[in-house]
């Protein structure tokens, strides 16, 4: 039975938010949208998650801040329980723990303190455990070492066929067919990284497809999965099995890279990636972000993915996210014959729903149900209506002139009269001159007004300065990075 303190409830959501704010939206969706608040009492917090593995992360790496939060909210909280819902092991309880009581072998609990063992190291388990772990799920560790080439299910629909280029990724695409047809390796790793949804995986699964109908031996996984596969073969004393047949196959994909964490985890994939590419096998590793940028890999790691060929994915122009709709409405037609979608129509999701590609995708949903359900065409008063939330979370942020050039100072370390004195210094000209592009493309003054808030610069001078800064873009990616980097700051 629950007893649950009063105020629990309203505790466990402030704790929460505490953490998603620490941590990040993608951190903690991965490790703590399934914890759930079992029991509060007696100074006692107990919590519940959905598999061993999540129990045994959040333990090795987040003990400590979950009691200084729970403390912080309630001064009498002296311990934290985690338990995995539905986990039924009685072989394993027996084993383990012969006096607990009937009915208690269902649930598996282990208290978060100051002196919880580190789980996640294979120093910490012994053989009795290991074997026990093995019988409890009936598997061998033969049986796991092999499983690790299962890997993770691919999505049909994400092949090169559906996949829509533009500017923004025809550099990526070019990079994965090259792989998926085969040959020399010419750059490895390949790293891809992008925004969320737009298409990094799809670009992943289309090369895995290919690959792997060719007969040759193909493993995609995420940083999630890879953690998962690499602990257990740990736990059943299958991890040497685990090391040669990762390095048995010809392509490895890891997803979601920026999830990667642990030392040891991670110790063990850069062995691996070193022993592919070593091997003149190919790998390809996608994330949220560029190397350089995820400071929880560790050096090494991050000094081997950088060693590739490193392509970002840009958020798509308005000329892609047409192309987007149209190639989606026609995949829509096989399955919804008489749907119909106005190029007026066509034109308004693609001007205002601009974020990427997957919430193209949702926006098509929402028509194609609302036709289905309603049996009302398609038209743009009904598109307004059945999009509007989704066409306000994705107006942009008003960037003001003020806010570029106060970003652009801080980011190259000169000052806000540095930029609008008469200095022609290298230092200080091409900082002014990409503050004076941003300003051109991410407000809407015009190019005197621009002029004006840059020290009374006459027009033309803008004028030159945007234009360089889009010639030198085009040919110098590092500086392509750097801009894109002040963008998405303005835009935070």
């Amino acid at each position: 039975m629950q007893v649950q303190e009063a105020g629990g409830s309203e505790q466990w959501t402030r704790v929460k938010k505490q953490l998603r704010a620490e941590l990040g939206d993608d951190v903690f969706t991965s490790w703590f949208a399934r914890v759930d608040l079992e029991e509060h009492q007696d100074g006692t917090v107990r919590l519940s998650v959905p598999t061993r593995f999540l129990k045994q992360w959040i333990q090795n790496n987040y003990n400590e801040r979950l009691m200084g939060l729970w403390q912080r909210e309630c001064d009498n909280v002296h311990r934290i329980e985690l338990t995995v819902r539905g986990a039924i092991r009685p072989r394993q309880v027996t084993a383990v723990q012969p006096s607990l009581p009937a009915g208690a072998a269902g649930v598996q609990n282990a208290a978060i303190d100051t002196r919880s063992e580190n789980i996640g190291d294979a120093t910490h388990v012994t053989r009795a455990q290991a074997a026990t772990a093995a019988v409890g799920r009936g598997d061998s560790a033969s049986d796991s070492a092999r499983d690790v080439l299962q890997g993770a299910a691919l999505d049909p629909k994400y092949t090169f066929e559906t996949f829509v280029e533009g500017d923004s990724n025809n550099l990526a695409l070019a990079a994965a067919r090259q792989v998926a047809a085969g040959g020399a390796v010419t750059f490895n790793p390949l790293y891809l990284h992008a925004s969320v949804g737009l298409g990094k995986t799809h670009l992943m699964q289309a090369v895995a497809s290919k690959v792997r109908n060719s007969g040759r031996k193909v493993l995609y996984l995420t940083a999630e999965h890879f953690m998962y596969k690499f602990v257990a073969a740990l736990k059943s004393q299958s991890a040497l099995a685990f090391k040669d047949n990762l390095r048995t196959i010809d392509l490895l994909l890891i997803d979601d890279m920026q999830f990667l964490h642990g030392k040891q985890v991670q110790q063990e994939f850069c062995h691996t990636l070193n022993a592919l590419i070593d091997g003149a096998r190919q790998v390809i590793v996608a994330a949220d972000r560029a190397p350089s940028d995820l400071d929880t890999l560790d050096d090494r790691v991050r000094s081997r993915l950088s060693g590739g060929l490193v392509v970002g994915i840009q958020e798509p122009d308005f000329v892609l996210r047409r192309n987007i709709l149209v190639s989606r409405v026609e995949a829509a037609h096989k399955s919804y014959p008489k749907f119909d979608v106005p190029d007026s129509v066509l034109d308004y999701i693609a001007r205002h729903v601009a974020s990427s590609g997957r919430d193209l995708e949702g926006a098509l949903n929402r028509l194609i149900a609302h036709n289905q359900l309603t049996n009302q065409p398609i038209t743009q008063e009904m598109a307004e209506m059945t999009l509007r939330d989704l066409v306000r979370s994705s107006e942009p942020r008003r960037v003001k002139i003020e806010d570029i050039q106060r970003v652009v100072s801080k980011h190259y370390n000169v000052t806000k009269a540095d930029l609008l004195s008469a200095r022609r210094t290298r230092t200080i000209v091409r900082p002014r001159q990409i503050a004076m592009y941003l300003a051109k493309v991410m407000t809407p003054r015009s190019l005197p007004e621009i002029g004006r808030r840059f020290g009374n610069r006459d027009h033309t001078t803008v004028l030159h300065a945007v234009r360089k800064i889009e010639e030198m873009a085009r040919a110098d990616y590092a500086l392509a990075q750097e801009i894109e980097l002040l963008k998405r700051m303005l835009d935070a």
